[in-house]
């Protein structure tokens, strides 16, 4: 072998030798960089219920219930445990002036109508009323049990307290149609125990009274049919008269509104046809009446004229 072919060889032969322990010396000080790093990298994080206790645990869906039940107090507390307490229920009335608040007679403005043609006071009216009559800090909402999640639900139980003592009792409801929106339905629930908390202190009572509210929707109300401007769906809406339509409802008329107001034309003598042969028979018959009168006086003349001849 010629000396520059051993060289090559030999060459060739330590870089082999040489390759793996490079390698090793590499992969050691990538190790070694990544366990200085990973105690910095693995800071203490904050777990609670909702959180997975590691990544192969998926994440629980809130549909099973929110866990949330109220905190139980011990008997040796001073503080009045709303979960289960009836602390102050009836024990007086409240003043004249806080009752006429309560019971004030709601303003036509007040009132809104569902397009189902069910008619409601908006939830904020109810804290207004409430921190009218106690003041803003002198009532709350405390919750008496833990919310109940099912399919399509929330519910929940609250308790009224005001002036430091229960005045009702309720159970809220909230439909929801997705998961994500429970968080939102929670809320609704609790306004919707509000407003019926506070039909035990005669706030807008008159939602309850059936002839208030027929009278209401014959002055304020109206029913009619929308249009989809997107499905071109139509169905039957109700509304305030002094509300509009948005986008993408438009209104199109209730049908037979033609047909309604014809027969109500035929009730009070007809349409026009029928109108028209009244008139005719009306002119024909005086007609008639004239000429029967006009013979009964010339038959007189005639037979006195008969007679003179």
């Amino acid at each position: 072998m010629s000396p520059p072919a051993s060289r090559r060889a030999l060459s060739r032969l330590l870089t082999t030798l040489r390759t793996p322990s490079t390698h090793r010396r590499t992969f050691s000080s990538i190790h070694s960089q990544r366990q200085q790093q990973q105690p910095a990298s693995q800071a203490p994080q904050v777990q609670h219920d909702l959180s997975p206790q590691d990544e192969s645990q998926p994440l629980r869906s809130l549909t099973e219930g929110l866990a949330d039940p109220p905190p139980i107090l011990s008997e040796e507390e001073k503080q009045v445990d709303w979960t289960r307490s009836f602390h102050g229920l009836s024990a007086s009335p409240f003043t004249p002036e806080q009752s006429e608040i309560l019971q004030q007679r709601l303003e036509y403005d007040d009132i809104e109508i569902k397009p189902d043609g069910i008619v409601y006071l908006p939830e904020i009216k109810y804290r207004r009323i409430l921190n009218r009559a106690f003041g803003p800090g002198g009532w709350g909402l405390a919750p008496r049990g833990e919310t109940i999640v099912t399919g399509k639900v929330v519910t929940r139980e609250y308790g009224l307290v005001c002036g430091g003592r229960l005045v009702s009792i309720a159970r809220g409801e909230q439909t929801y149609f997705d998961p994500d929106g429970i968080p939102t339905a929670t809320e609704g629930c609790k306004s919707n125990a509000l407003m019926r908390c506070c039909k035990d202190l005669g706030v807008a009572s008159e939602l309850w009274d059936p002839r208030f509210i027929k009278k209401f929707m014959a002055e304020m109300g109206k029913e009619t049919m929308v249009e989809h401007a997107v499905t071109k769906k139509r169905r039957k809406h109700w509304m305030r008269k002094d509300d509009e339509l948005k986008y993408p409802l438009k209104d199109v008329g209730m049908p037979g509104a033609t047909t309604s107001s014809s027969s109500s034309g035929s009730a009070n003598g007809g349409g026009v046809a029928a109108q028209a042969g009244k008139a005719y028979r009306t002119t024909t018959a005086g007609n008639g009446a004239a000429a029967k009168s006009g013979a009964a006086k010339t038959a007189p003349a005639k037979a006195a004229a008969g007679e003179k001849k």
